[in-house]
């Protein structure tokens, strides 16, 4: 049996189930729930296509999802000031982040999650591929309660 390397992860979706939220800060990057992870769902997403074996990731990106590429890009201006400041955890992780391969294509029409997974038939190829949904919550099932002091 083949061994799976790669994994295509599509994250061009308008994110609609979390608007006004999602209008500008796509869906796998929401800032109102980092209050509650500390991580960008896609991160998450990443990590475990790695810990299962996976050697290189596509992500199928669409319009306004810069945020996605620059996350997982190096940032020599930050680990150079964390190195400055003593701050040696936070350099790691952040170069760890810099450290993973992953490819980019942009679907250019947003027609669905089988018009995304066709964006990725260059980068499969002939072999096995994991396809890695991103499953968020609706905000309908977040419970927050208020606690009296």
């Amino acid at each position: 049996m083949q061994k799976i390397r790669k994994a295509v992860i599509p994250a061009a979706g308008y994110g609609t189930r979390f608007l006004p939220a999602t209008k500008a800060t796509p869906k796998e990057m929401p800032a109102r729930l980092r209050a509650l992870l500390p991580k960008p769902t896609i991160q998450y997403i990443v990590e475990e296509a790695l810990a299962s074996g996976i050697e290189e990731i596509l992500i199928v990106s669409g319009h306004g999802k810069r945020a996605i590429e620059d996350h997982f890009d190096s940032a020599p201006t930050l680990e150079a000031e964390l190195k400055k400041k003593g701050k040696l955890d936070l350099l790691k992780m952040v170069q760890d982040t810099a450290n993973i391969r992953i490819h980019y294509i942009r679907q250019r029409y947003m027609r669905g999650l089988g018009d995304a997974i066709l964006c990725a038939k260059a980068f499969m190829g002939d072999e096995p591929c994991q396809i890695r949904l991103i499953f968020l919550l609706q905000p309908s099932h977040l419970r927050f309660s208020r606690r009296d002091p």
